[in-house]
């Protein structure tokens, strides 16, 4: 069979969905099927911090359904995810178990940085048309029930991206709180995210010019996708089009209005509060255009199926292959680097050094790709702590990185990231210490030792930060890594300092690094 059959489960704040793909090289990702079922967990675990049993009976019930539903697929594989409703939920642990032992699925948390990485995935998928979309200055809103994602688009490569609050579904509740005329609304939707979206412009956009905007939302996108307004590339409007639709929207009862967009007359709060919130985010930012792709997470989780299982279709001509996702984890980290006025030459030399030892000791360190990412991570950030205090560089790095979102890092991996910038300036705590201050497994905590042993070699071949290292070449000799430096440059201070930089090293690795320099021809 020249194809995998697999499922992608939704566990929302407003919403239980399940697709049904069609995963092959040949033919890339088909849609066969798509089952929603309407049910507000967010409004249980935004205010109160825990589901109610009928609604956790409601939603073992609809999995089981989906169960029997896989079944008739003969599905291969699925995934389920569970996002911010399950993620604010104080007994998730109980709530996720108890799930599993009633339904048979095993329901995985996505921190808000892996979530809004796969719909970012997921709209990437749309290939050329995303490609030719972020050509130009774009934003890409991203609203869901419990907060609103914002990332900007420079140059083809993804810059920065801030999570705010509210999403759409915390606002209908907030506003529930408070007594109002239908007439205040827009103006109330305006001062709850007017701070937050000014913020964001003046910290990111600044004079840059925003023209597109990419849209990921469960109301406004599936109007947009419908060809609603009747233009001539799907689920694209020009801004002013879209505006003049708002504004019809406070001249129609719901009713009527519901029947005209062929939606349910329940959904039109939300999707009214998510028009206003995109209508405010347009005339601040001063787009031009909006598209909406009509993708979800569920597409985002069938395309990380296929990347894992080597299924992309890469020879297609609107493949979803084409965007570098790595690149963009990188483009953020150097974002926030610059932020906090790291030295980048500095950095650019770490980096530069690290990979190249990392490189060279694949079959010693056993890492991986993704490990060599985090490296690379740890050496771009591992100064931005210098803006808060010059002498405890280390730990100030660790809270800047681990207050900052990187889209496309879980949770895991930032804090693996913050500690490797932590120990390459201060003494190492081992497990039995660290261990009690963290929920580190085993891999992470032995990731972290044999990368900040790298990254503290990579510093000792470069202290005084000149980059004076024109060429470096490694050679294992019995239990010694010899290091040959090429450079005609004076090496004494890092000669000098050489030993204390590779004692950890050596403890790590059972390795002695040894340096030795050879001058190069003028």
């Amino acid at each position: 069979m020249g194809y995998k059959t697999f499922a992608a489960i939704d566990v929302g704040s407003y919403e239980l969905a399940m697709k049904i793909y069609e995963v092959s090289s040949k033919y890339g990702i088909k849609e066969i099927d798509h089952i929603r079922h309407r049910i507000e967990l967010g409004t249980d675990s935004y205010f109160t911090g825990k589901i109610s049993s009928e609604r956790v009976e409601e939603l073992c019930r609809i999995l089981k359904e989906f169960t029997q539903i896989m079944k008739n697929y003969k599905v291969d594989a699925y995934k389920a995810y569970g996002t911010s409703a399950i993620r604010e939920v104080e007994n998730s642990m109980i709530l996720l178990d108890q799930i599993q032992m009633k339904t048979g699925i095993r329901i995985e948390i996505l921190s808000n940085s892996e979530q809004r990485f796969l719909d970012y995935k997921s709209v990437a998928s749309e290939g050329k048309v995303f490609q030719e979309i972020i050509e130009k200055g774009t934003a890409f809103i991203d609203i869901g029930g419990g907060s609103t994602q914002i990332s900007l688009f420079d140059q083809e490569s993804l810059v920065t991206s801030q999570n705010i609050r509210p999403g759409v579904l915390r606002m209908r509740e907030e506003l529930a709180k408070i007594s109002y005329k239908s007439y205040q609304l827009e103006e109330l939707v305006e001062e709850m995210i007017y701070d937050r979206i000014e913020s964001f412009r003046e910290m990111y956009v600044r004079d840059k010019k925003i023209q597109n905007i990419i849209l990921v939302d469960d109301y406004v996108s599936r109007i947009l996708t419908k060809d609603f307004f009747g233009t001539d590339k799907r689920g694209q409007v020009q801004c002013e089009m879209f505006l003049e639709f708002v504004e019809a929207l406070t001249k129609k009862n719901t009713k009527e209005m519901a029947f005209m967009l062929g939606i349910a007359e329940e959904n039109m709060p939300l999707l009214y509060l998510s028009a206003l919130m995109i209508k405010y985010m347009v005339k601040v930012f001063g787009a031009d255009i909006i598209w909406a792709p009509g993708v979800c997470l569920c597409d985002g989780m069938a395309y990380e199926f296929a990347e894992k299982n080597k299924l992309l279709n890469t020879n297609a001509d609107n493949g979803p292959s084409i965007h570098d996702f790595e690149k963009d984890i990188l483009a953020c980290a150097r974002d926030t680097s610059r932020r906090y006025l790291s030295i980048e030459h500095r950095t650019r030399e770490r980096e530069e050094i690290a990979l190249t030892i990392f490189d060279n000791m694949k079959k010693i360190h056993c890492l991986g790709k993704r490990q060599r990412l985090l490296l690379q991570l740890a050496a771009i950030l591992s100064e931005c702590g210098r803006y808060i205090s010059m002498s405890n560089i280390g730990q100030s790095s660790y809270n800047i990185i681990m207050a900052t979102e990187i889209i496309g890092l879980s949770h895991l991996e930032r804090e693996i990231v913050a500690n490797i910038v932590k120990y390459s300036t201060q003494e190492f705590d081992y497990y039995e210490t660290l261990g009690r201050t963290t929920t580190l497994d085993r891999d992470s905590y032995l990731a972290i030792a044999k990368l900040t042993a790298i990254i503290r070699l990579a510093e000792g071949l470069d202290i005084s930060h000149k980059g004076k290292c024109d060429k470096i070449r490694f050679a294992n000799k019995d239990d010694e890594l010899v290091i040959t430096v090429e450079t005609n440059s004076n090496m004494t201070l890092e000669s000098g300092y050489f030993k204390e930089y590779a004692a950890f090293f050596e403890e790590v690795y059972n390795i002695k690094p040894v340096m030795k320099q050879k001058r190069r021809d003028r």
